[in-house]
């Protein structure tokens, strides 16, 4: 009987047809990959991590950059500063992207610049060259991640999209923890360039592999006519946003912040350039991004809350390498050592932070992940010091992981509740893109407080540094005696001045490291109460219905 063998969705009959046309989202609600889905999340988790990896991998390499192509430090950092600001004007544009070429299109699409530009990076003779490659390359990786997080949910029933989400979670914390690790080994054992070269085979293969398994979904239609319709006042807003906002976060600390009439510039241009964007793209009948879709509160709620956890996020990631190798010597390969442990900690957290999204609500969940790192960044102050052991190093990343999977997985998972599955690939680049937002403000803003927090202790140690001081003075004569033995005694008291003050710059710099993490153990007690802003979803609940939209 023709009931009991249905046609299935990806080899349509005619009554199917009929079907499709008579109740769409019936045909909708059935539709399911031809292959294997985990074989879809690891091929799109290639190409996004591939991604990742290189917002980060190229920082320690900056200086050999720079020497081989004859340019200052300075000049170098437009390296990393290129390719952000191109990142993130792309990340956002992939829902429209997508209805104009096909997800599954675009997504090869941004293989394949991504694969080009990275041969051209690698290949650039000047400085100026490299940077315009970079740009293509942010341009081409900026709408991997979304895309890749965008056909994992649709890959998935609603009750198992925690645990792809864990996969792409792994991809997102991972990768830019061993990018500094992996760039620091190549460009000490090799040379900057193959920094650039690994990706050539990777893009190769997941070109292969996402032409072979990845399809999209009957909700997906392309619509090339969008070309001729394309929002390009949104898109010059964007730009503007973006562009300005990475320029005065990467360059703020440099200048001076504010002081700086090049930062002030940038700044003025991206608040221009977003509420420009924001009034724009909210009233045109055909957006580039969707922010009507911020009307569904959850939906709101979470990138409000993927921002916090981008930021705390990169912070964590950021802040233990710096200060492993500033105050402790190590090099950019034995700090990405110490990191290992975490990173293997990670790998068996996630499937089991995934699984617990189809056991627990995504409120509760990402309330655990943030209580947990209220302990992580205590004891994170509490274990920091001059005398930390890479022991110590390594067990302390192991426990600054742990949260992480518990919000990250989460949020994201709730991100899709209510929200119709037409809209995956723009609920996708927004939440990307409010993370990215979050991570490139915090590590800025934790960056400066730490200089700031540093300079304010060695004030504070300095004025205990006087003739009146008894254990100064005692510690000053035996340090010029020891120094005098074996320098002259000439040389011994402005050797011993000079030892103490370099002891004293390295106490006020981890005095300054315990300020931050203490500063951000009372940010994550403030998100606690912030995930209760999240509706009490059932566990393992997906896309559709009706979300709260007021």
């Amino acid at each position: 009987m023709p009931e009991a063998q249905p046609a299935l969705p990806d080899r349509p009959t005619a009554a199917t047809a009929q079907r499709a046309v008579e109740n769409p989202s019936a045909i909708h609600a059935q539709w399911r990959p031809r292959a294997n889905p985990w074989l879809i999340a690891m091929t799109v988790a290639l190409a996004a991590f591939m991604e990742v990896l290189d917002t980060s991998i190229a920082n320690v390499a900056l200086p050999h950059i720079a020497g081989s192509l004859g340019a200052s430090t300075d000049q170098g950092t437009w390296v990393l500063t290129s390719y952000l600001v191109s990142n993130a004007i792309v990340l956002p544009l992939g829902g429209w992207a997508s209805n104009l070429m096909g997800r599954r299109n675009f997504f090869v699409f941004c293989i394949t610049i991504f694969t080009i530009a990275s041969f051209l990076c690698g290949a650039a003779p000047t400085l100026p060259i490299l940077l315009v490659c970079r740009v293509l390359q942010g341009a081409g990786g900026g709408g991997l991640q979304p895309m890749a997080q965008a056909i994992m949910a649709d890959s998935f029933e609603p009750h198992k999209r925690g645990q792809a989400f864990a996969l792409y979670g792994l991809v997102a914390v991972l990768a830019p923890s061993i990018g500094p690790t992996l760039g620091g080994w190549i460009t000490d054992n090799y040379t900057w360039r193959w920094i650039f070269f690994i990706n050539i085979p990777v893009g190769f293969l997941a070109f292969f592999l996402v032409t072979r398994l990845v399809e999209d979904p009957p909700w997906i239609k392309p619509d090339p006519s969008r070309i001729r319709q394309m929002d390009y006042v949104g898109l010059s807003f964007l730009t503007i946003a973006m562009g300005g906002m990475q320029i005065m976060l990467d360059k703020g600390e440099e200048n001076d912040w504010f002081a700086s009439d090049f930062i002030r510039f940038f700044a003025v241009l991206f608040v221009v350039g977003m509420i420009g964007l924001v009034i724009w793209e909210w009233n045109h009948k055909r957006p580039l991004i969707n922010l009507k879709l911020f009307r569904f509160r959850n939906f709101a709620v979470c990138c409000f809350l993927m921002m916090l956890v981008g930021g705390v996020l990169n912070a964590n990631t950021v802040l233990q390498p710096l200060f492993l190798q500033q105050l402790l010597g190590y090099t950019a390969t034995t700090a990405g050592l110490a990191l290992t442990a975490g990173g293997i900690a990670l790998v068996v957290v996630m499937p089991l932070a995934g699984y617990a999204t189809s056991k627990m609500s995504a409120r509760t969940l990402t309330a655990i992940g943030f209580a947990l790192f209220v302990f992580t960044f205590r004891f994170a102050a509490d274990i920091s010091s001059l005398t930390m052991s890479f022991g110590q190093a390594s067990f302390l990343r192991v426990v600054q992981m742990i949260p992480i999977p518990f919000c990250f997985i989460s949020i994201t998972n709730a991100a899709y509740i209510g929200m119709p599955r037409e809209e995956s690939n723009q609920v996708a680049g927004l939440i990307n893109f409010a993370r990215n937002i979050g991570g490139s403000i915090l590590i800025a803003l934790t960056n400066a407080q730490v200089t700031s927090r540093s300079l304010w202790h060695q004030q504070h140690l300095q004025s205990s540094m006087t003739p009146l001081s008894p254990g100064y003075q005692q510690h000053l004569s035996t340090l010029s005696g020891f120094l005098g033995n074996s320098f002259g005694g000439a040389n011994g008291t402005g050797l011993a001045l000079a030892s103490i003050y370099n002891q004293l710059n390295q106490q006020a710099q981890m005095q300054g490291y315990q300020d931050v993490y203490m500063e951000l153990s009372w940010m994550s007690v403030v998100l606690i109460l912030s995930a209760f802003l999240l509706s009490k979803n059932r566990p393992g609940q997906g896309a559709g219905g009706g979300a709260a939209m007021h």
